[in-house]
């Protein structure tokens, strides 16, 4: 689990394809390889990967190509930041909320402005997914736990604070690019669960 708290923007220094999966060879900085192993799960970019393996600060990941094609890592190129996280300790402080890394689906990123004042970021998720994300709700966006300010639709605004800005990766996105975006578990479940109730009770009144 991880808490949408992003620890740090490390660079990605070689991504090598693969048949059937890609590597990414990500340089962590010396605070986060504090009893890192391989097999360890990292929040990266919001995705939850496991370390392949371990070369002074170069850590790698496997990425199958069903990730890539559900998420935005199969956009990563050399040179790029991601955001990472390492998986939470059950003493750790929770300043988010509990995240999964199991990216739920991609938005389009429709409008940004990545500059204070009023820095913001709109995005369009899929109509199937728009029903779990409500204003003022929590939204993991890229790993980064945020709320949502503003929903009309199937777009939604969540505004930037400066930290925000530092210390993630979103001022490197633009108009068009994809955003992985996961939802609330516990939303999800009471949003499905009022929905299945429902629909019992129209069919027994057809």
């Amino acid at each position: 689990m991880y808490t949408g708290i992003v620890q740090t923007v490390a660079p990605v220094k070689s991504v090598v394809r693969h048949d059937g999966y890609t590597t990414f060879f990500i340089e962590m900085p010396e605070r986060l390889m504090a009893d890192l192993q391989i097999g360890a799960s990292v929040s990266v970019e919001g995705v939850c990967l496991s370390v392949t393996t371990i070369d002074g600060n170069t850590v790698t990941f496997d990425a199958m190509d069903a990730t890539l094609e559900r998420t935005n890592l199969g956009t990563l190129q050399t040179g790029h930041g991601v955001n990472i996280e390492r998986s939470a300790k059950p003493t750790d402080e929770n300043g988010g909320h509990n995240i999964a890394g199991h990216i739920a689906t991609t938005a389009e990123l429709v409008a940004a402005k990545m500059e204070m004042p009023g820095a913001f970021i709109r995005f369009r998720v899929p109509e199937e997914w728009a029903k779990y994300v409500f204003k003022r709700g929590y939204l993991a966006v890229n790993g980064a736990s945020l709320t949502v300010a503003e929903a009309e639709g199937d777009t939604f605004t969540i505004n930037l604070i400066p930290e925000t800005l530092r210390q993630t990766t979103f001022p490197r996105y633009r108009v068009g690019d994809a955003i992985n975006i996961e939802v609330d578990h516990q939303t999800m479940v009471m949003v499905d669960v009022v929905e299945r109730t429902l629909e019992r009770l129209m069919a027994k009144r057809s």
